[in-house]
């Protein structure tokens, strides 16, 4: 059984930082693209941020660049999301992400993780 377990959200004012962690518990995952999403009241779920297996290779989304930073740690079974410039948009619940069923280099979309962690909820105040 793969459990993803978040960590490190809560409210922040708008300029701060915050940095998720997010530990893979029950398998190894040194093969999986990871990534992490967010989801804002009466939105879709959209990607931050992805990451292939061995981290050398990463995506953000436009929003987000420049400001955030995916990384992972394979030994501690963990990646991480750096926040950094936050703004009130950038409120949401953020949810990592892992596709166990492929080796493709980077995973962009909602369909294309097959597990999913609980979210952690993430607050910018203005």
């Amino acid at each position: 059984q793969v459990q993803l377990v978040e960590s490190g959200g809560g409210l922040v004012q708008a300029g701060g930082s915050l940095r998720l962690s997010c530990l893979v518990a029950g398998r190894t995952f040194s093969g999986w693209p990871m990534g992490w999403f967010r989801q804002a009241p009466g939105k879709d779920r959209e990607i931050v941020a992805a990451t292939n297996w061995h981290g050398g290779y990463t995506y953000y989304a436009d929003s987000v660049k420049g400001r955030f930073t995916i990384s992972r740690d394979n030994a501690k079974r963990t990646i991480y999301l750096q926040m950094d410039s936050l703004k009130p948009e950038d409120t949401a619940v953020y949810y990592c992400a892992a596709d166990s069923q492929t080796t493709t280099l980077l995973r962009t979309g909602p369909d294309d993780y097959n597990y999913w962690g609980q979210g952690t909820q993430v607050t910018v105040s203005s």
